[in-house]
């Protein structure tokens, strides 16, 4: 660390503190070279993921907006809050993970929470599916019924 008396590049750490909510740490430091004390504050640089969205422009990830079309799709339906809350944080999670980018089209995100609404309410997956790719007429309704209907005929294992 550079102390900012006389621009020497090292210096000792005599006390440190956590912040109330831990993200910040204080550090009192006194140059090797002048003796000066001085205090700097360390936090962990946050790296934000960001939605590419239809039209292109982009957006923060928002794990909130996951959840909310997740409680939608299942309303009136028998899953729990705090089960789409893990679900949400999980799919967070696992964008979080993904090695070099961090940059995701909703279209990998929608799937992505489709994925995991096929197995958690298969009538809540057809209600996201309707709304998230925009189904225009019934037959495409049928077709992705059918769809789950063929899934569910074959074994597992």
């Amino acid at each position: 660390m550079i102390c900012p008396f006389c621009g020497h590049n090292d210096s000792k750490v005599l006390e440190t503190r956590d912040s109330e909510d831990s993200s910040v740490i204080r550090r009192r430091r006194e140059c090797i070279s002048c003796s000066q004390r001085f205090t700097t504050f360390e936090r962990i640089e946050e790296v934000y993921m960001w939605v590419i969205k239809k039209d292109g422009t982009r957006e923060r990830f928002d794990s909130r907006k996951i959840l909310g079309g997740m409680l939608r799709a299942c309303e009136k339906r028998p899953v729990s809050i705090e089960l789409l809350e893990q679900t949400a944080e999980d799919i967070e999670r696992e964008f979080s993970q993904t090695s070099g980018t961090r940059e995701f089209s909703t279209l990998l995100v929608g799937e992505k929470v489709m994925e995991r609404l096929k197995d958690i309410d298969q009538v809540a997956y057809v209600r996201f599916a309707s709304v998230y790719r925009e189904f225009k007429d019934i037959s495409t309704f049928l077709n992705e019924i059918q769809q789950l209907l063929t899934r569910e005929q074959l074994p597992k294992g």
